[in-house]
């Protein structure tokens, strides 16, 4: 079974395996890095969404010397993660994908980005148990304090919706945050009308592909021991939704 899950846009997607003879202008490659421009645009916001939300759950439970960690998944090109790190360096981070072939540009940014609270991108399959990921062994049981998933929810089956929450709810220590963002319809409708032709145009290519509920979501999210803590609302008709673990 496939399934598209990477972070940018869905000019993304439709370049990956399944669509090799797809083009899209959004995507350069320099060296191995990849750019692609909707990454550039969202970073900052969801930045700013980071900051207001993990700069102060560092000052609640932190103690001198104390590391968090973050685990990224569906990282594409890196261009999140290496941005996000400087910012937060008592966080360590943890990229992740399962299309091996986006590690050359994770590795560039890394890095590029010169800090040492990155580790090397791991190779994570939602739709499987948390133990398997990375080959085991890369998060045990309550280890991470926040996972963070951009643009996977939508363009990919709803089996990694359910998974992501799953694991999340297994991994996350008590009181820690899961954040997704993505486009998403609220309480049965989807708005405004560009988020509606967004989402006939991912079932137009992949009927399982699709903008997900928030009533949905939470609904997941309580069957993983979770409840939606905040909706950040973002450009681009996009928002950041907050999950805390209890």
């Amino acid at each position: 079974m496939w399934y598209v899950h990477n972070r940018a846009s869905f000019d993304r997607a439709i370049i990956m395996k399944v669509y090799r003879n797809s083009s899209s202008q959004r995507w350069q490659f320099s060296s191995h890095k990849q750019v692609n421009s909707a990454a550039e645009r969202n970073k900052e916001p969801i930045f700013q969404v980071l900051k207001k939300v993990i700069s102060p759950y560092i000052e609640a439970t932190g103690k001198e010397d104390c590391i968090y960690h973050c685990l990224e998944i569906s990282s594409g090109s890196g261009q999140h993660v290496a941005y996000f790190a400087p910012h937060f360096p008592s966080v360590v981070w943890q990229p992740s994908d399962i299309d091996m072939s986006s590690f050359g540009s994770i590795s560039a940014y890394i890095k590029d980005a010169q800090v040492s609270n990155i580790k090397q991108p791991v190779f994570i399959d939602v739709r499987e148990e948390y133990t398997k990921w990375g080959g085991g062994g890369v998060v045990g049981k309550q280890s991470v304090d926040f996972i963070l998933s951009i643009n996977l929810i939508h363009i990919s089956s709803f089996i990694c919706t359910e998974r992501l929450f799953h694991n999340a709810g297994e991994v996350l220590k008590r009181g820690g945050l899961l954040f997704t963002y993505g486009p998403y319809a609220f309480h049965g409708k989807i708005s405004p009308e560009s988020n509606v032709r967004f989402n006939s145009m991912l079932q137009s290519q992949n009927p399982e592909w699709g903008l997900r509920d928030i009533d949905q979501l939470t609904t997941l999210a309580a069957s993983a021991g979770m409840h939606l803590h905040e909706v950040v609302p973002l450009p681009a008709n996009n928002h950041c939704l907050i999950w805390k673990k209890e």
